[in-house]
């Protein structure tokens, strides 16, 4: 990991969740090949489709060819695992490269989001066998939607949570409520709460080797108004919690499924862990009074550890040996019992004697239900004259910059140290980075400074970047694209697609994401984390 700026300098987020509703699904036959579009949420203005090919043969189906129509007022927004191409409402959907043939009974699933509520496609062909002309009915009873701006149910609406085991876990920063604008509310409008298993509350301090709060104004006093809140209703100047917490705690009756974590560290707070290496035992207790406080313990189902970096450097450095780690973790998991959630956050250097190399990660596994390597931030204008490349590269390509500077290298690195594969998440980021005076198109070119972004120069989100700089390219596993003498590189839905692809592959927990608000408001690269691991 080369650095996380985004953990200093970003100044909100925006979180956007859908009501999750009940799928609806329509199946067209092509003899005994099938595809079944099935609706997985719907918030009115936007939907996502999974499509499930299914070859119902007894022979293998090298290639599968979806061609079908959208009816007026919908169309597609992002897909994610086909190969998407359109002419007007005509919508050609072909396999991937990379997937490889269907077996007898096998099923592969892609999915889009589109624009307008769902509605079932018509006139649908599979490998150009007609698929008998129209749409049948619905297999389930449509869903009533709520509008995602107009006040909220006031009980809990329908939720499908991800698939059993494969976790989604994505980062909620308290400072988001300022110049981003972006609250807890954001989260279920988007329709994302309906996809997430975990929220990472970012961050507390380690002041003093202690845990403590961070931000207590966004964290528990902020006084949210009835349009602000994420159930309609407003705070009074007199109860008891107010703020992020409080909203969580609503979140969460609306959501059953979500757990909380609270995240301590991060890069600008990590400089404490020093400290509290030194009395492990006082630390935990510390953690454990601040996240069990009376006021919110029931908002906070465990506490995660983002500590950048033990024994090695990241904004400060570290030399507390390679026990350190593996040392606060253990005090942690003692003091708060098997029941909770203790998570970790950790470098993905995969290099050679890297910063995975300097701490016994594998032995704090397992006092961890889960490990997060930040598979991103490898490459950026942090090295203002480049060369560029991208952020985050899944694998190596011709040309990287260091070795050892992707993601599969910092996966299968900690996998040969002895941690389970299914204790792994794969880290995605919901934002680029980017550098100006750029005339190379390919990555490896110069510049000659960051380039500009909305909060941070060298650093922009999702959501603005897929309109102000498309990507055009895409090398190891992720996108690029220049514009003008800027050049860009980001995630995708149909990146995060290979990616999720790559994750199932390798028997992966799942995946964690750096952060909700740089996602559009219809949760396009939520979406695609989804439904890639469905």
């Amino acid at each position: 990991m080369k650095r996380s700026l985004r953990r200093t300098l970003w100044v909100g987020a925006v979180v956007a969740v859908t009501v999750a509703t009940v799928p609806m699904t329509s199946a067209f036959g092509a003899g005994s090949v099938t595809a079944s579009f099935a609706r997985v949420s719907d918030w009115g203005t936007g939907h996502e489709t999974r499509v499930t090919v299914t070859n119902g043969s007894n022979a293998s189906v090298s290639t599968w060819r979806i061609e079908f129509e959208l009816p007026s007022g919908t169309s597609i927004s992002s897909s994610w695992d086909a190969d998407v191409t359109s002419s007007g409402n005509r919508y050609v959907a072909v396999k991937k490269s990379w997937a490889g043939a269907l077996a007898p009974g096998a099923s592969f699933s892609w999915g889009y989001n589109g624009t307008g509520a769902y509605r079932a496609p018509l006139n649908c062909t599979i490998n150009g066998v007609s698929c008998g002309g129209g749409t049948p009915p619905p297999t389930t009873t449509p869903p009533t939607t709520t509008p995602p701006t107009t006040t909220p149910p006031t009980t809990p609406p329908p939720t499908t949570p991800p698939p059993s085991g494969q976790k989604v876990v994505g980062y909620f920063t308290q400072w988001g409520v300022y110049g981003r604008n972006y609250h807890v509310k954001n989260i279920h409008t988007s329709g994302s709460a309906s996809k997430l298993t975990h929220i990472l509350y970012a961050f507390a301090n380690t002041t003093g080797g202690r845990c403590t709060i961070g931000d207590s104004y966004a964290d528990y006093e902020k006084a949210y108004t009835a349009a602000e809140s994420v159930d309609g209703v407003a705070d009074t100047w007199d109860q008891p919690l107010r703020g992020n917490f409080n909203q969580l705690r609503k979140l969460k009756r609306m959501y059953p499924h979500i757990k909380v974590i609270f995240s301590v560290g991060g890069w600008t707070w990590s400089g404490g862990f020093t400290q509290a290496a030194q009395n492990p035992t006082a630390f935990a207790e510390s953690c454990y009074n601040m996240v069990e406080d009376p006021r919110w313990a029931d908002v906070f189902d465990g506490i995660d550890i983002d500590w950048e970096y033990p024994n090695a450097c990241g904004l400060t450095c570290d030399a507390s040996g390679p026990n350190a780690f593996k040392n606060v973790v253990s005090a942690l998991r003692t003091r708060f019992g098997s029941s909770a959630l203790v998570t970790a956050a950790i470098t993905a250097d995969g290099s050679n004697g890297g910063k995975i190399d300097a701490t016994d990660y594998a032995g704090a596994a397992a006092n961890l239900n889960w490990i997060m390597p930040m598979t991103y931030d490898y490459f950026g204008a942090f090295a203002p004259q480049g060369p560029t490349a991208p952020h985050s590269p899944l694998t190596s390509y011709t040309g990287i910059p260091q070795q050892g500077f992707w993601s599969d290298a910092a996966i299968q690195k900690l996998k040969s140290k002895g941690i389970p594969a299914n204790k792994l998440l794969l880290g995605i980021g919901f934002y680029g980075r980017g550098w100006t005076g750029v005339t190379q198109t390919t990555p490896g070119g110069t510049a000659t400074g960051p380039a500009p972004g909305t909060y941070e120069q060298g650093i922009e989100d999702y959501k603005v970047l897929k309109n102000t700089c498309p990507a055009t390219g895409t090398v190891g596993g992720t996108a690029y694209a220049k514009c003008g003498s800027n050049w860009w590189s980001y995630d995708t839905p149909s990146t995060i697609g290979g990616k999720m692809t790559y994750a199932k592959n390798q028997g992966l927990g799942g995946a964690f994401f750096w952060e909700l608000s740089g996602d559009t408001s219809n949760g396009e690269l939520i979406g695609a984390i989804r439904g890639g691991l469905g």
